[in-house]
Formats: C-alpha cells, structure tokens, sequence
C-alpha cells in the first residue's frame, strides 16, 4: 500500500518478494534499492536500537554487498564495516498487547518487529488483541512497551498472499 501511495523512496531490504508494484518503480529508476543480507540487516537494526552506529561483519566480504564500504582485518580475517540503522517510523505487527504496550509476538513475527520496534523514534504496532494491564505474563513479554508509542487494534487482520502456490492431491 505504501508503494502504490509513492511513500517509499528507497527500500533495504534482504528480500524484496514478487511485488509488481516494487518491480515497476525499481526498474523505472523511481525506487532505490539497498540489498542486504538477511543476518546483516537484523543486526543493523538491532545495533541501531542499542545506540551502536556502526559494526564489522564478515559477510559480504568480496561481495557487491562490500562496495563503497570500509574494510578492515582483524587476526588476518576481513570484515565489512556496516553502519546501524534507526528509523524516524516503525510499523510492526504483533499478536497481542497491554494497555501499556508490552507486546507478544506470533512465530516468526518475532524475527525482525523488536528490532524495528527498538530501532525507531515512533512505534506504530498493530495488534490482534489488547489486554488489561497485569492479563500478560511478565515472562512471556517479547518487547516491552517503552519501545511502543501507538496501539492500532485490528481484531480480524487480512492474511495477504501474493502468490499462492497449491498442488494437486
């Protein structure tokens, strides 16, 4: 939806899906696009939340993904210096919250949300269901609320799929 509405200038991203849309307005020259891998990305966005400009990875060393960037040994290896990432704004899914933003994740929405969560000034989270306060066990709290600034309540979520692949029985 953002891509239709042109809200999107420049996209890093580990995988970019079959979107037409992206398709379009990347190969038209309207779109950046920055290709990062997948363990990388996590920890930009990870290093972002914690405070941490930059860190030294060995992947993509001697890749594309290395050009234009600083290289550096350590104990006769050599690393790819990759700068952190922070965002103005995050949109992030979650199962459930409190009233208070304390969030719980669903399966592998708990890969990248907290890290996006952590990494950006506003935190816009959209969840299935919102509790009252003390109704969600401390420990099973996968990001704690100081990192959410806004709730957005959608009960019957839409599950798109853009290709949906089925095979005969």
């Amino acid at each position: 939806q953002l891509l239709t509405t042109r809200q999107i200038r420049k996209m890093i991203s580990s995988y970019v899906g079959e979107n037409k849309e992206f398709e379009r307005q990347y190969l038209a020259g309207e779109l950046e696009l920055e290709f990062t891998p997948q363990g990388t990305l996590a920890e930009k966005l990870r290093a972002g939340g914690a405070g941490i400009p930059a860190f030294f990875t060995k992947t993509g060393y001697g890749t594309l993904v290395a050009e234009g960037k600083e290289t550096r040994e350590f104990d006769g290896e050599w690393f790819v210096m990759e700068r952190s990432l922070r965002a103005d704004v995050a949109l992030v899914k979650a199962w459930k919250a409190d009233k208070s933003g304390n969030l719980v994740f669903n399966k592998t929405a708990r890969n990248f949300n907290p890290l996006a969560a952590m990494a950006a000034k506003v935190c816009v989270v959209e969840v299935e269901e919102i509790v009252e306060l003390g109704e969600l066990d401390p420990d099973q709290i996968h990001l704690p609320g100081i990192y959410v600034q806004r709730l957005v309540l959608n009960a019957t979520p839409e599950k798109r799929i853009e290709q949906r692949t089925v095979r005969s029985a």
